[in-house]
C-alpha cells in the first residue's frame, strides 16, 4: 500500500486583466465564496481570501494529485464565467494570464492569512507593484516586470 503526504501552503496572487479596478469591492464577498466553492470542490482547503479592484490573494493548499497550474487555471476559467454573467461585476473583462504562488509553512499560515485578511487596510498606503515586490524580494525571487502589463 502505498500512502503520499504534502502539506504545502500557497500563497496565490493574480491580477485582473491590465490590472483593471474591475471587482466591485460592494460584492467581492460573492466572488469569494465561489471561489471558495471551486477550492472546496478541487478537495483543496481556503485558508483566505481578499483582494482588491485589480488584484486577488489567496491562502491555500491542493491535493497532491493536482498541478499549481491546473489548480489556478481552474479557478480563473470557471470564476470568470461566473463574473462575466454576474451583474454585480459589470466592469469584469477577464485575468491577466499570469500568476504569483510562494510556498509557506503550514506553521505560517495565521501570518500569511492575516496578510492577506488585511489587503483593504494595506492598500490604503502601498500600491500593488510594491507589494508584489516585496514579497518577491522576501521568497528571494526576481520579478518581471511584464507580470503587471498583461
Amino acid at each position: 500500500m502505498s500512502t503520499s503526504y504534502q502539506q504545502i501552503i500557497y500563497h496565490i496572487v493574480f491580477c485582473t486583466k491590465k490590472r483593471q479596478k474591475t471587482l466591485s469591492l460592494e460584492h467581492s464577498h460573492e466572488l469569494y465564496n465561489y471561489i471558495w466553492g471551486i477550492v472546496k470542490n478541487k478537495k483543496a482547503k481556503l485558508y483566505r481570501i481578499n483582494g482588491m479592484e485589480e488584484h486577488l490573494h489567496l491562502l491555500t493548499n491542493l491535493p497532491s494529485s493536482m498541478s499549481l497550474s491546473a489548480f489556478v487555471r481552474d479557478i480563473k476559467s470557471f470564476s470568470s464565467a461566473w463574473l462575466n454573467q454576474n451583474p454585480n461585476f459589470p466592469k469584469f473583462k477577464g485575468w491577466s494570464a499570469n500568476y504569483a504562488a510562494f510556498t509557506y509553512a503550514y506553521r505560517d499560515r495565521r501570518m500569511i492569512a492575516n496578510y492577506i485578511k488585511k489587503q483593504r487596510e494595506h492598500h490604503k498606503k502601498q500600491r500593488l507593484e510594491h507589494e508584489v515586490k516585496q514579497i518577491f524580494l522576501e521568497q528571494g525571487m526576481v520579478l518581471d516586470e511584464r507580470f503587471f502589463l498583461s
